[in-house]
């Protein structure tokens, strides 16, 4: 069975849910405190053991790959002035793993932008890690599915259960015939109805592929919203019996939406020593300051 080496990240979504903050910078470069959201998803894929990573990317990102590389300039000021910590971060930054760039020409789905890389996974198993998708956690989320991975040789769908009214933003998979953390998945469906949905299991961003995905990217029609889904490609999958779900435990936050990202914002913050006592007692004051009227 061959190791997991690389992911795949698709990064080239235009990120209207945040206009205008998003009008001239990617959405995977907004700040969690000090650092922008698709870092965390970064170094993520560097604790887990992955090697590169493929960003898939559009118009308009080429601040993801000048993130992600050399900064002479910065480097030099910041060695020139002492400033050697942040010095040291910013070095680390393009060490993390090996960094690759495609582009997906035209926006036509989740599946069209990981089949864009395919050329680049040597026909090896991939993980892919959606951007928006952020988990608190010094363990890597990912590697829950690359244990399951190493255990089936099968592809793998990251899942945690989400309230019945917002089954319709996910694809949601199948439930567990008996307790536990993996199992066989009959069937996924893209963000079904809550009164059709086959359970309240919802994929979130992270997944294991293996090469046969691949192959049925090259033969599926337009599916939902008129892009190929990769969804389709893993039901088609599940039919074989050729599909596994893992539960992540980590928290997670979907940083594409703004209510998650503001909780999020303060969620790494309280993780940072430099902020916590202060950001608590801020919050205690701020709550103790509202009325029930403040909250309807």
């Amino acid at each position: 069975m061959r190791e997991i080496k690389k992911a795949i990240i698709p990064v080239a979504g235009l990120g209207t849910r945040f206009l205008p903050a998003t009008k001239a910078q990617p959405k995977e470069m907004l700040p969690l405190v000090d650092k922008p959201v698709i870092q965390y998803v970064v170094e993520e894929v560097a604790s887990a053991g992955i090697l590169s990573i493929v960003f898939v990317t559009g118009r308009g990102k080429q601040a993801i790959e000048n993130h992600f590389d050399v900064s002479y300039e910065l480097e030099q000021l910041l060695r020139g002035k002492g400033r050697h910590d942040e010095l040291d971060q910013v070095i680390e930054i393009n060490r993390l793993v090996q960094f690759a760039y495609v582009r997906q020409g035209e926006a036509l789905g989740l599946g069209h932008a990981i089949q864009c890389a395919r050329f680049l996974t040597n026909n090896d198993p991939v993980a892919v890690l959606l951007g928006d998708d952020v988990f608190e956690s010094s363990a890597p989320a990912i590697g829950a599915l690359m244990q399951a991975y190493e255990q089936t040789g099968m592809s793998v769908v990251g899942v945690q259960e989400v309230p019945a009214h917002q089954v319709d933003r996910y694809g949601i998979v199948s439930p567990p015939k008996i307790v536990g953390e993996n199992w066989a998945v009959d069937t996924i469906v893209e963000k079904p109805h809550f009164s059709v949905a086959p359970s309240s299991f919802a994929v979130v961003g992270r997944y294991i592929l293996t090469p046969e995905v691949f192959e049925i990217l090259e033969k599926i029609p337009l599916g939902h919203g008129g892009e190929y889904q990769l969804t389709d490609a893993l039901a088609i999958l599940a039919g074989r019996g050729r599909l596994m779900a893992t539960r992540i435990e980590q928290k997670r936050f979907d940083t594409g939406n703004k209510f998650d990202y503001l909780k999020a914002s303060i969620e790494f913050a309280l993780n940072r020593k430099e902020f916590s006592n202060d950001l608590k007692k801020y919050i205690i004051k701020r709550a103790q300051e509202f009325t029930l009227n403040d909250l309807g």
